[in-house]
């Protein structure tokens, strides 16, 4: 016969097995979004606007999704994920199978396949002394954000050829989330170009 410690370890047991097949079963569900959407994506056409998104090995999660949520939103060209491997597409409220993904296990192939096509690469950085703000950014733009907590894989001095930013801030934590930096920049992009072409606006 249980004593009734015995029963309180009995059900949490029983509660950490449950959660745990809980858990597993989230995955699963999310992976199975994962595939069914990236089969879709292919068949994605670009946005309007003539800027990329790359996407430098940054966690496989929320942030990715949001980011091609925004990216929806603003006509991205398309979007270049990094040695990132699969991540719930939920957040990105569709998204993903929307704007155009192209995947690459090394920045480098991601980079060459860029200046290949012209596109002039920048970074975001709080140290950068330029403002996004006050910075004309060219046509063909392609903005590359890194790890959440590490940052690029690349160290600058590799790609001399790629601009840096910054996004001005007035707090004390100088520190913005990787997806609403991705947010500030395409809008700020789409502020100095939608004008030149009104017919992209929607009515």
């Amino acid at each position: 016969m249980r004593t009734s410690g015995q029963n309180v370890s009995w059900r949490a047991m029983l509660r950490q097995r449950k959660s745990k097949r809980e858990r597993r079963e989230s995955r699963d569900q999310a992976l199975a979004r994962y595939i069914k959407q990236k089969n879709r994506n292919l068949l994605a056409q670009p946005g309007p606007h003539d800027f990329i998104i790359v996407l430098d090995h940054m966690k496989a999660g929320f942030n990715v999704a949001k980011i091609f949520r925004s990216a929806e939103a603003f006509g991205a060209h398309e979007i270049h994920l990094v040695n990132i491997g699969p991540f719930d597409p939920s957040p990105a409220k569709g998204s993903f199978k929307k704007v155009p993904a192209r995947f690459f296990e090394r920045f480098e192939e991601s980079h060459a396949e860029l200046k290949r096509r012209g596109y002039q690469l920048i970074t975001l950085d709080a140290g950068c002394g330029d403002s996004l703000i006050d910075t004309p950014l060219p046509q063909k733009c392609a903005f590359v954000l890194g790890h959440e907590e590490f940052g690029h894989s690349f160290e600058p001095e590799e790609y001399p050829d790629i601009g840096c930013l910054s996004i001005p801030q007035f707090g004390q934590v100088e520190s913005l989330n990787v997806a609403v930096a991705a947010s500030v920049v395409m809008f700020e992009y789409v502020r100095q170009h939608a004008a030149e072409d009104q017919s992209l606006r929607r009515p």
